[in-house]
């Protein structure tokens, strides 16, 4: 079970009361205490808890967007600023947009 840390949350990012679900928000960022922790380019969120091995899995339900990113990142990621989202800086994710076009992160990117 994810609970997520409100600290690392983009600002177009809305928690949930309980934590355990995001949605993103198109309207003006929220105004939030820009910590150190706080991603401020691309919308991401961080759980409280941690892992380095093992297996894991989340379902997650995007109903009928055509636009959506879901991964996972090291903790040292880069936070501020521009940044690619690739294995090499640290993150790994899967990617749907316009609607048809899936895709995972691989470098080179594609």
């Amino acid at each position: 079970e994810v609970t997520l840390d409100p600290d690392t949350a983009h600002p177009n990012l809305v928690l949930s009361e309980d934590r355990k679900s995001v949605r993103f928000v198109e309207a003006r960022p929220r105004d939030l205490p820009d910590t150190p922790r706080r991603f401020t380019i691309y919308p991401c969120v961080l759980a409280t808890q941690g892992f380095t091995s093992g297996r894991h899995y989340w379902e997650v339900e995007v109903g009928d967007k055509t636009h959506w990113a879901l991964g996972v990142c090291k903790d040292s990621v880069s936070r501020k600023g521009e940044l690619t989202p690739l294995p090499e800086t640290g993150y790994w994710r899967v990617r749907l947009w316009n609607g048809d076009k899936y895709a995972a992160t691989t470098t080179p990117f594609t």
